[in-house]
Formats: structure tokens, C-alpha cells, sequence
């Protein structure tokens, strides 16, 4: 069903050359590296947010909380925020914002059978979705959450250029993938991101925004493939002015072609890439 109305919603409401090479190689720095076999791994949490939106930076407050730990849930989580664009026109431009963005969060709002895309949105393992700010729907979204093992990747990290990231993966996915296909999919995320914002419905407030994506690639498509297949592949990121790899950290995930998700894996990126 074709999304047909854009909200914001309110908890409660309704509605090169010359450049030496630097590698480092790490193993999962996050939650649910399931080293040991099929022990159910982190839980993917995804929000579309916006800096145009008014209940969008509340909710990316949740989201950061999540994100460390302050609810001290029993289940790990891997947690992205994906900036659409739809909100630009209301006078501020969210610098982080993007139409690749609102493409992923318009393919969810089909999958999951809903006719209203809005911000801030929570969609958990691709499964289930609840309003960005609502505590309490979001905690027991999570909670309920169906798990499985984190895929076992290893990576390795190469600057080729000022402006580049290499990510070498290789790993086990740790879950069968039947004959419909699932991309194993990497997405680069920045934390501590603190903006002004002069214009728009968030007008004279600074912003704070943790795990907003900034960059998603797919790694590779796999299909009938067994859970102990060994499954390797090469990301070059662009990369923005500006980036400090202590502030960010690469999210793994594999995603079903019905949007589900079967397993991630975070990683912190090297403090001397």
C-alpha cells in the first residue's frame, strides 16, 4: 500500500596519489557475537528521524539512551537512525538527511502494511515498528523481538586515500538463507553530532544526534546458503569532511527480501584509522 500522509508525530497523539596505506583489523567490539555457536544475538533497532521534525530530537534522546545501555534490558541491541528528507521544505535542511533514507523507510511502511510515513519512526528487526518516543511501546517492540545468532564476521579497516574507508568482512552469517535471497548489508554510522539550528519547527534549539547512518552499501547477496557458509566482501566508503573514526562504529546486518532482519553485528571502528 502506497504511503499517503506525512507526519510528526507526538507521543500519545494520533497521527589518492602518495597516501600510505593504514590497515587495522578488529573482531565485533558490540553486543551478540555468539562466538560459541547459535545463542541469539542483538536485536537491529532502526528510527527515520529528521532535525525538521518537532518530536524528532526527543526521540533520538531515547534512541542514544538505548543505545548505551540506560534501559538495562536483557537484549543487546545494534541501533541506526536514518535522516529523511521530507521535512527540508519546512525551512531547515537537515544536514544529515537523505532520499536514500526516505526510499528504506517507505519500502517498511509497504512491507508493513501501513499507509502513514512519519517521523520519528522505530522499526524493530524489520518486523514491528512503534512512534520514536513512545518509552514504553519501544521497550517491549524490543523485548519481543524475534533473535537470532550474529553473524561471526571479522574486519579489517584501510584508509587508500584522506577522503576513503576500505572494510574488508569476513565471517559466517550463522543463519540458513533459503531460496529467497537476503543481502548482507553495512551501513557507517557517526555519534556525538551536535548542530545549531537557526530556521525550521526546531528553531534556536541545539540538536544532539548519536548512530545516525551516513553511509549503507550492501556487501553481497546470498541465497541457499547454509548457516556455516563462509561469506566474504570489500566496502569502500566515501568519506565526509570531518570524520573522526572515534566517533563512529560500522553496523552488519542481513536483511531479508521481505525486510525482515536475521542477525547483526556492530563493530567499533579504530581510533588510528
Amino acid at each position: 500500500m502506497a504511503p499517503r500522509l506525512l507526519s510528526c508525530f507526538r507521543k500519545g497523539s494520533h497521527g589518492g596519489d602518495g597516501i600510505a596505506e593504514r590497515r587495522v583489523t578488529t573482531e565485533d567490539a558490540g553486543f551478540g557475537s555468539n562466538r560459541g555457536g547459535g545463542v541469539p544475538g542483538a536485536v537491529l533497532v532502526e528510527m527515520f528521524s529528521s532535525q525538521g521534525c518537532t518530536t524528532s530530537p526527543t526521540a533520538e534522546l531515547v534512541l542514544s539512551r538505548l543505545g548505551r545501555g540506560d534501559f538495562e534490558l536483557e537484549v543487546p541491541v545494534v541501533v541506526l537512525v536514518f535522516h529523511v528528507d521530507y521535512w527540508d521544505y519546512m525551512g531547515w535542511k537537515d544536514p544529515f538527511g537523505s532520499m536514500q533514507w526516505t526510499v528504506r523507510q517507505k519500502a517498511y511502511v509497504e512491507a508493513l502494511g501501513l499507509d502513514t510515513i512519519f517521523t520519528p519512526q522505530v522499526v524493530v528487526q524489520g518486523k514491528a515498528h512503534c512512534i520514536g518516543n513512545d518509552e514504553s511501546a519501544l521497550v517491549e517492540a524490543v523485548t519481543n523481538a524475534p533473535r537470532f545468532p550474529a553473524p561471526s564476521f571479522q574486519a579489517s579497516f584501510t584508509r587508500p586515500a584522506p577522503d576513503s574507508l576500505q572494510v574488508s568482512l569476513t565471517g559466517v552469517l550463522r543463519t540458513r538463507v533459503n531460496s529467497d535471497a537476503a543481502n548482507v548489508m553495512v551501513a557507517l554510522y557517526e555519534n556525538g553530532l551536535v548542530t545549531d539550528c537557526p530556521r525550521g519547527e526546531n528553531k534556536g534549539r541545539v540538536l544532539s544526534n548519536d548512530y545516525v547512518v551516513r553511509k549503507l552499501e550492501k556487501l553481497c547477496t546470498v541465497k541457499d546458503s547454509s548457516a556455516k557458509k563462509t561469506v566474504a566482501g570489500t566496502i569502500n566508503f566515501p568519506l565526509w569532511e570531518g570524520f573522526n573514526s572515534k566517533k563512529c562504529g560500522l553496523a552488519v546486518f542481513v536483511q531479508h527480501s521481505s525486510h525482515q532482519i536475521f542477525g547483526s553485528q556492530s563493530f567499533n571502528l579504530p581510533d588510528d584509522i
